[in-house]
């Protein structure tokens, strides 16, 4: 509760009946904020419960996709015999295929240069006489117009950077020397270019960067074809191949492509082991033990889409042909020699049984992604539900916990008021009590208790 419990003080004999009536009356009024408050407490634990049970599908929708983009590819893999020089993946190939980088002569590299001349300061050196600059990078050209108040290497760095050309404007400062302050512009890709700074450029046109850097590009040589690249990662080359280029060489490197049954072990491996994790999180939510989440629509959702995905055939295959099998316990197991084992023929089988991610068994990824989707699935609908109901139920006791406090304190109020009245009332008593017994005392020489 928000509110403090207040403790009862008077002053006459009844104070402790007192705040009994007001605990009493403050329990009675909480009973409906404990209703509330328990409410909360179990919709949060549905959120946390709900949220570790959409991890587990979540998992299973990533190792479908998995094993869908390893069927649909074949499990090729893509090997360099050179690390290296080049190193390569597979974006998409679906035949296996031998490659030769003959040589890699030049790497990519970005264009940089400095200020030919030092400048004594970057803020008040002048850096252009005719206060007019030109920026050639690539084939375009930027105008700079100097004002005599940033016609300085501050203001010439301010005004290249704001200009969006691709570069990138600093001061360097090698603190040697009466003019130890260099412009330094760098480009932001890699590739031979044109990189100049021209003073004056409709006048004497006088180049103020030096011109050792100018960049480079990405030369080699692939089965023996002369290829150019402005970058040293190239995509564009080999149909379904990634490759980066990391060192010069002479000597070729070879670049392969071939199915690997290891490829397709770690795809089912991950499936098996997603799958364990789910078929745990539904077995917590169903039977005696059941959580919060037990008779949920989406736990039954869940255990359907389980139940089809172990079930799945094809062909007359099933998982159980490519070493998965399943004990009674609901629990996933990979017997990895089964596909190592596999004959050629055997392997397309497995392939055409796994399908993508439109086809076969990897088609079940749709499936579970109509549940974990993080924007559209069933349980973010579910959960944003639970985040609505948290809300108006965090209201509400807000609410109730205001009023029980102000019932709280005008009870208080009118029992201190009674309290005090009978404190003057058991006062006047006393008195009277005293002078009855004087009476007595005068009268009769004795007391009344006597």
């Amino acid at each position: 509760m928000s509110f403090t419990p207040l403790t009862f003080s008077g002053i006459s004999t009844y104070s402790q009946d007192f705040q009994t009536v007001l605990t009493r009356a403050v329990n009675i009024a909480s009973l409906p904020l404990k209703a509330l408050q328990n409410e909360n407490t179990d919709i949060l634990s549905r959120q946390a419960q709900l949220a570790s049970l959409g991890g587990t599908v979540s998992s299973v929708t990533s190792s479908l996709q998995t094993l869908a983009r390893v069927s649909e590819q074949r499990a090729l893999t893509a090997t360099s015999s050179n690390t290296s020089v080049v190193s390569v993946a597979n974006a998409g190939a679906v035949s296996s295929a031998v490659y030769t980088i003959n040589s890699v002569t030049s790497l990519a590299s970005a264009a940089s240069e400095t200020t030919a001349s030092g400048y004594a300061d970057s803020t008040t050196a002048q850096v252009s006489a005719s206060g007019s600059v030109k920026l050639i990078f690539g084939t375009d050209e930027y105008n700079i117009n100097l004002t005599p108040e940033n016609n300085n290497l501050n203001g010439l760095r301010a005004a290249i950077n704001s200009l969006g050309a691709g570069v990138t404007a600093s001061v360097i400062t090698t603190g040697t020397g009466p003019t130890p302050n260099f412009l330094s512009i760098s480009a932001s890709t890699t590739g031979a270019t044109t990189l100049r700074l021209v003073e004056d450029p409709s006048g004497a046109a006088t180049d103020l960067l030096t011109s050792a850097n100018q960049g480079s590009n990405a030369e080699f040589s692939l089965n023996g074809l002369s290829v150019i690249r402005k970058t040293n990662q190239v995509n564009d080359v080999i149909p379904g191949l990634t490759f980066s280029l990391l060192d010069e060489s002479a000597s070729a490197v070879t670049l392969s492509l071939s199915t690997q049954k290891g490829t397709l072990i770690d795809a089912l491996n991950g499936f098996v082991s997603a799958y364990n994790q789910l078929s745990s999180g539904v077995q917590g939510q169903v039977g005696a033990a059941a959580g919060l989440l037990s008779g949920d629509f989406l736990v039954r959702e869940v255990q359907k889409a389980q139940r089809e995905l172990a079930g799945y055939s094809s062909n007359g295959l099933s998982l159980g042909d490519l070493g998965i099998r399943f004990n009674s316990d609901g629990q996933a197991t990979l017997d990895s020699s089964v596909v190592s084992n596999f004959t050629d023929a055997q392997l397309s089988s497995a392939f055409t049984f796994l399908g993508n991610k439109n086809t076969g068994f990897g088609a079940f990824q749709n499936r579970f992604a109509q549940i974990s989707d993080p924007v559209t699935g069933l349980i973010t609908l579910q959960q944003e539900s639970y985040q609505r109901t948290d809300i108006r139920l965090q209201k509400q006791i807000a609410e109730l916990e205001e009023r029980i406090s102000n019932l709280q304190t005008s009870t208080a109020q009118r029992l201190q008021q009674v309290d005090a009245l009978l404190g003057q009332l058991e006062s006047q008593k006393t008195v009277i009590d005293a002078s009855i017994k004087s009476v007595n005392l005068t009268l009769y020489g004795k007391n009344s208790d006597s």
